[in-house]
């Protein structure tokens, strides 16, 4: 950042140099742009996708799954990174993130239509990985209006807004995809719907952006390259809180990447017995979720505080997990889903604000923050690494919990040592 450019105050928006206006439809732009991409996702790759390949004869629905989440997340991360530079330093007359932010749910639609339509698993693989090219086209943008727009001592609540969204449309996906385990292919179609309009939709709610046409961010062949580098300076709280982030999604994915698994498989149900399971378990996460949401963010802009909340949600979780281990019943599941909302809640709801106050420079938000979340693609891609590990290391799921919840510590002491926040 230029030396001679004073920051903007805490209370003013970036963007407009003013109080922030029409909070209320930043609020539910930035709900809305969580819950309208995470419900098709986790209604395909928690609930409809282990069940169709679970349907295909000579491969292990865990290896399968592995398989899909690490070849697509090669695909988000690059994707990641690329659309979030490119919308630092587009030009375009409806604002520099809009284009990228509509283009991304029209990309995830198409590529969830081509998975629906496969009939070999790598047709599926690569349906999956262009909806993992369409929801990073999509998010990389609409995070970085957080940095772009949301004035700073109100950033949490907005966090809070998005971090709640996506684990409120997690659990919706799974309770809507349950009522589809005996009509795959119409759930999938139903899910390419939620993409298609969730990127369209969000641009509509949210205040106009600025025009971008005198955007002065340089697009030299050389300045673009160079925009794909790390940060180098003023940057080591930006890569612990990478690697707290990395951690909490690696622990979290191992189980609840594999939940109608486990429901089955460790817990001993039914497929009928395992959706009303997997309905009752949504309910309850979402009414902790909320609950942690709208507690956390608030509290978090008021007490200045952003690391402890963090790092106590991924104890939150790492008990419930602990829980889940050494009940493997139903009972155990629901004290997993109770406490799993709670954390995710907290976490989802100060996170987003966290990384955006470890930005080592402003002016390349889209761009540091597509490499913070990488975070999230490389976690999901090595999640089922280590799930299946240790499914093939104890013979079966009992081996997972205590190493996700391992993985959840370990993301705390990562979030801990960060001294930039407190």
């Amino acid at each position: 950042m230029d030396a001679s450019i004073s920051p903007t105050p805490a209370h003013l928006a970036p963007d407009t140099k003013k109080p922030l206006e029409n909070k209320f439809r930043f609020a539910t732009g930035f709900a809305l742009v969580s819950i309208l991409w995470t419900i098709p996702f986790c209604m395909g790759s928690g609930v409809l996708l282990p069940q169709v390949l679970s349907g295909i004869k000579g491969i292990s629905a865990e290896n399968a799954l592995g398989t899909m989440n690490a070849v697509s997340a090669i695909f988000a991360l690059l994707a990641n990174i690329i659309f979030g530079t490119l919308s630092d330093i587009s030009k375009f007359k409806i604002g520099k993130r809009t284009p990228w932010i509509v283009v991304g749910g029209i990309i995830g639609a198409a590529g969830y239509l081509l998975t629906s339509h496969s009939t070999s698993l790598l047709w599926m693989v690569i349906g999956w990985c262009i909806v993992q090219i369409g929801i990073n086209c999509l998010i990389a943008p609409a995070v970085a209006v957080l940095s772009d727009r949301i004035p700073e001592d109100v950033r949490g609540t907005f966090s809070a807004l998005y971090g709640a969204g996506q684990i409120v449309g997690m659990q919706i996906g799974n309770f809507i995809g349950t009522f589809f385990l005996t009509k795959l292919n119409t759930g999938m179609i139903v899910g390419a719907c939620f993409f298609l309009f969730s990127g369209i939709i969000t641009v509509l709610v949210w205040p106009r952006e600025q025009s971008a046409e005198n955007n002065t961010k340089a697009v030299s062949l050389k300045d673009i390259l160079q925009s794909f580098v790390p940060p180098t300076k003023n940057c080591r709280d930006f890569y612990l809180a990478l690697f707290g982030r990395l951690a909490f999604v690696i622990g979290s994915y191992m189980i609840s990447g594999y939940l109608m698994l486990i429901l089955q498989r460790y817990v001993g149900l039914d497929v009928t017995d395992a959706g009303n399971a997997m309905k009752l378990m949504s309910v309850i996460t979402l009414v902790t979720t909320i609950l942690a949401s709208v507690l956390s963010g608030p509290l978090s802009d008021f007490l200045h505080r952003r690391k402890f909340i963090v790092a106590l949600s991924c104890i939150i979780i790492a008990v419930g997990m602990i829980a889940l281990w050494l009940m493997p019943t139903t009972v155990g599941v629901y004290i997993y889903a109770a406490l799993a909302g709670l954390g995710n809640g907290c976490y989802m709801s100060v996170d987003q604000a966290l990384n955006v106050d470890v930005l080592p420079t402003p002016e390349e938000a889209g761009k540091d923050l597509g490499i913070l979340n990488l975070s999230n693609t490389i976690g999901q891609a090595l999640a089922p690494v280590f799930t299946t590990m240790f499914i093939d290391f104890s013979g079966g799921y009992k081996g997972v919990f205590p190493v996700a919840a391992a993985f959840m510590l370990i993301g705390t002491i990562f979030i801990m040592m960060i001294r930039k926040v407190k």
